[in-house]
C-alpha cells in the first residue's frame, strides 16, 4: 500500500496548500477593515456567555431548529462533519499503517474498536444522506424558478449549493465503500455496531485493490470538498462559530452600536475629527467583523423571508445587502490588499473601483434598499450565523446623513424639529405636561397626583416615568400615558415626570444615522437625569425603553429601566392591581419589534391580558420572535412609504384574519401605524367599525376600574 500512502499524502499536501492560500487571503482581506476592539473585549469578559452561545447556537443549532425540517436536516449534516472526523483519522491511519506493515487494519487507540463508535459513525452518515435528500427536496420545492421573489433562495448562488450537496454525497458513499471493503478484507476495526459497513462487508468481494481505491476516493473527495468550501458560501462551516463568538450578545438585539473611527468611540468635540470618516462610505471602511459577516453568510434566505420590507415588495433583501457587499469586496480585494502594502494605483479603472461608493444610484447598494429598513431586527433574529445586518445599514446611513447629507427629504423636517424643539413633531416643550391636566379632569372620584421633577426627584418617588414624545404629544398615545399613570397611582407606586425638561431620547435621530444629533439629545437627557438623581425609569415607548436601557450607558447614563408592561405585570402578580370587570372581547396582540426582538419582552403583555376576565386572545400567524413590523422603526415613522405595499397594511391584513374585536399592542408608534391602517380598512368596508387599537395598559385600567 505504499503507492496509496504516497498518492494520499501528496493530494493532502496539495489540497491543504491551496486551501491555506485562500484562508490567508481571506484573513488579509478582513484585516484591511477597521479594528473592532469592543468585539474582542466583550468575548474576553463574557466567557461564560460565549461558551453558552457556542453550545446552543453552533452545536445545538437552536436557530436552525426553528425551521423544521430543514433545521433537523442541517443538524445531522453538521454533526456528520464532527463525528466523521474519526473516520478520516481511521482512513489516514489505514493508508499509513498499510504502507508500513502491509496491513491497513488501523484503529484509533482506546476507542477504535468500540462498537458504539462504529454505530455512531454509520448512523450519522445515514442521517447525513437523508439530510441531503431533504435539502434537495427543499431547494426544488422553493426554487426561484417556481416561486420567484417569494423564494428565500432568490438571489442566492444556487449552483454552488448543488455542487456542495453533490460533494457531500460523494464523501458519504465512498465512506461506506471504503468501510465495507475493509470489513470484507478483515481490516475493519468494529465487529459490531457499524450496521451499514458490516452489511456491505458481507456482500462486497474481498479485494485489497478495492479497499485501496475506495480509501483514495474517500480522501480525495474530502480534499476537493475542502478546497470548494473555502472558496464558496460554505466557508461558514469554519467562520460561523467565529461570527457567533464576536457578535453583540445582549438579551435581545438591544441598542445600536456606538459609532467608532479606528476602533475608538467618536468624540464629536474633537477638532481633529475627520468628518469624511463618519460611518461607512466605501467597502474599505468595513470593520473586520463586517468582513466576517460577509464570509459567514450561508445564503439561506431566512433573513429575507422574514423581512417586512422584502415581504411588501420593497428592494431591501437583508441577504442581498450582505452578498452585494461581499461580492464587491472580493472584486476589489486585490487592489485593497495592494494599497495596504503601499502600492499606489494610477489606473483610472482601478481607482474608480476602489472609490466606488457603497450607497448610491451607481453604488453597491441602492439608496432605496438602505432607506427601506425599519430596524425591526427580524433578519438578525433569524440568521443562524449571527450576521448583524442592522449594524451594516446603520453605518451606511451614518455616512449618507452626516457626510453626504443624503436622506429622504421628509426626514429632514423631523431632524429640524429635534434640533429646535426636542421632539419630532416640533411642538412646544411646554405641551409635554398637558396630559397631566387632561388626566386630572378625566378621572372620576379621585385625584391622581403626578409630581413634576424640579431639581431633584421627590424623596418618596421610586420611578421616573419617562413619558416620551409620543406619550406626551400624540393624542392616541396620551391615552396610554394616562392609563399607566392612573394604574401606578392605584397600585401605590410613587413616581414623578420630567415634563418640559424631558427631550426626545434620540432614537429617531440615531436610527436615521444622525449620530451627532443623537449624542446631543442623549447627553442633554443624561445630564438632566443624573442631576435629578434618577435611578429607576419606567417607559411606555419601546424605542425610548431600548435607548435608555441599552444605548445611554454608552454615554455614561446607566439606569434601571423597565417597560410599563413589565412593571404592570409585576404589580398584577403582587396583587396591587386586580382586574375585576370582564372584557368580553377577542383580542390579538401585536409584538412591538423594539420591545420583543430587541429586548425579549414577550410574556408580560400577554400575562396582563391573561389576567383580565373575559378576554379571549388569538395570536397572529407571525408573532413573538417572528412578529411582523408595523413599519415605524428605523425612523420610518417620519418617512413616506412610496414603494410596494404599506407595511402597516400588511400587518393589519394579518390581524384581520383572526377576526378580532380589538388589536392590542404596547408601543405608541405601533398604535399610530396600525390605527391608521385600520381606519383605512374601515373606510373601505374591510374592517368592522368597532375595531380599534389599544395599549394593554388601557385594557387593564378598564378592567381594574370597572369602566364601561
Amino acid at each position: 500500500m505504499l503507492w496509496v500512502a504516497i498518492i494520499g499524502l501528496v493530494m493532502t499536501v496539495a489540497a491543504v496548500a491551496v486551501a491555506g492560500r485562500r484562508v490567508m487571503f481571506l484573513f488579509k482581506l478582513a484585516t484591511v477593515g477597521a479594528p473592532a476592539p469592543e468585539r474582542v473585549e466583550y468575548a474576553r469578559t463574557h466567557v461564560g456567555d460565549e461558551i453558552k452561545a457556542q453550545l446552543v447556537e453552533v452545536f445545538g443549532q437552536k436557530k436552525l431548529l426553528k425551521w423544521t425540517p430543514s433545521g433537523v436536516a442541517h443538524f445531522f449534516v453538521m454533526w456528520a462533519f464532527f463525528i466523521l472526523l474519526t473516520v478520516y483519522i481511521e482512513a489516514y491511519g489505514a493508508i499509513i499503517q498499510g504502507a508500513i506493515t502491509g496491513t491497513p487494519d488501523f484503529h484509533i487507540p482506546l476507542i477504535g474498536t468500540w462498537g458504539v463508535l462504529g454505530f455512531l459513525q454509520d448512523f450519522i452518515a445515514v442521517a447525513c444522506l437523508l439530510g441531503l435528500v431533504a435539502f434537495a427536496i427543499i431547494r426544488v420545492k422553493n426554487s426561484p424558478k417556481t416561486l420567484g421573489r417569494r423564494s428565500r433562495f432568490s438571489g442566492s448562488h444556487l449552483g454552488g449549493a448543488w455542487l456542495v450537496l453533490f460533494m457531500i454525497f460523494n464523501i458519504i458513499w465512498t465512506l461506506f465503500l471504503a468501510r465495507g471493503a475493509a470489513a470484507a478484507n478483515g481490516n475493519f476495526p468494529y465487529s459490531s455496531g457499524a450496521f451499514v459497513s458490516l452489511a456491505l462487508g458481507d456482500v462486497l468481494p474481498a479485494s485489497g485493490l478495492l479497499e485501496e481505491i475506495a480509501l483514495l476516493l474517500h480522501i480525495g473527495f474530502m480534499l476537493v470538498f475542502l478546497v470548494i468550501v473555502v472558496n464558496s458560501k460554505h466557508l461558514h462551516v469554519f467562520t460561523a462559530p467565529l461570527n457567533v463568538l464576536f457578535s453583540r450578545r445582549p438579551d435581545g438585539l438591544g441598542g445600536a452600536p456606538e459609532m467608532r473611527v479606528d476602533g475608538k468611540p467618536v468624540d464629536f468635540e474633537d477638532e481633529d475629527l475627520d468628518p469624511e470618516r463618519l460611518g461607512r462610505g466605501k467597502i474599505g471602511d468595513t470593520t473586520w467583523k463586517g468582513f466576517l459577516d460577509f464570509y459567514s453568510c450561508t445564503e439561506c434566505g431566512r433573513c429575507q423571508s422574514q423581512c417586512p420590507a422584502w415581504n411588501t415588495d420593497k428592494p431591501l433583501s437583508p441577504k442581498m445587502l450582505i452578498l452585494d457587499q461581499r461580492d464587491h469586496a472580493f472584486k476589489v480585494a486585490p487592489y485593497l490588499l495592494a494599497a495596504q502594502a503601499g502600492v499606489e494605483h494610477k489606473d483610472t479603472d482601478v481607482l474608480a473601483l476602489l472609490e466606488k461608493p457603497l450607497v448610491g444610484e451607481e453604488g453597491v447598494i441602492h439608496p432605496d434598499v438602505l432607506w427601506s429598513c425599519t430596524n425591526c431586527g427580524a433578519c438578525v433574529e433569524q440568521c443562524p450565523v449571527d450576521i448583524e445586518h442592522i449594524d451594516h445599514i446603520l453605518d451606511m446611513r451614518r455616512y449618507q446623513v452626516m457626510v453626504e447629507s443624503s436622506f429622504p427629504s421628509e426626514a429632514g423636517v423631523m431632524v429640524k424639529n429635534l434640533e429646535n424643539k426636542g421632539n419630532p413633531w416640533g411642538m412646544s416643550e411646554m405641551k409635554r405636561a398637558d396630559w397631566i391636566e387632561e388626566l386630572a379632569t378625566s378621572v372620576d372620584g379621585q385625584h391622581v397626583e403626578v409630581p413634576m421633577v424640579e431639581d431633584k426627584m421627590p424623596e418618596d418617588a421610586e420611578y421616573l416615568f419617562w413619558v416620551g414624545c409620543a406619550g406626551a404629544l400624540e393624542d392616541r398615545a396620551k391615552k396610554t400615558t394616562k392609563a399607566v399613570a392612573e394604574l401606578l397611582h392605584i397600585a401605590g407606586v410613587k413616581f414623578a415626570v420630567l415634563g418640559p425638561m424631558e427631550a426626545c431620547s434620540g432614537d429617531p435621530a440615531r436610527r436615521l444615522g444622525m449620530e451627532y444629533l443623537f449624542n446631543m439629545l442623549a447627553q442633554q437627557n443624561i445630564e438632566t437625569l443624573n442631576e435629578a438623581g434618577v435611578k429607576k425609569i419606567v417607559a411606555t415607548c419601546p424605542h425610548c425603553f431600548n435607548t435608555l436601557a441599552n444605548e445611554y450607558p454608552q454615554l455614561g447614563g446607566t439606569y434601571e429601566v423597565v417597560h410599563h408592561t413589565q412593571l404592570l405585570s409585576k404589580l398584577v402578580d403582587e396583587g396591587l392591581l386586580t382586574p375585576i370587570t370582564p372584557i368580553e372581547e377577542k383580542i390579538t396582540y401585536h409584538d412591538p419589534c423594539f420591545l420583543g426582538r430587541h429586548n425579549k419582552v414577550y410574556s408580560q403583555p400577554r400575562d396582563i391580558m391573561a389576567k383580565v376576565p373575559g378576554v379571549q386572545t388569538q395570536e397572529m400567524h407571525r408573532h413573538k420572535d417572528r412578529g411582523f413590523c408595523c413599519g415605524a422603526g428605523g425612523a420610518r415613522m417620519w418617512m413616506e412609504e412610496r414603494i410596494g405595499k404599506r407595511i402597516n397594511t400588511e400587518r393589519v391584513d394579518e390581524a384581520l384574519t383572526t377576526n378580532p374585536d380589538t388589536v392590542s399592542t404596547a408601543c405608541p408608534f405601533c398604535m399610530v401605524m396600525l390605527g391608521d391602517a385600520i381606519n383605512e380598512k374601515k373606510n373601505n368596508g374591510e374592517a368592522k367599525e368597532s375595531l380599534e387599537v389599544v395599549d394593554v395598559a388601557q385594557l387593564l385600567i378598564k378592567s381594574v376600574k370597572g369602566a364601561s
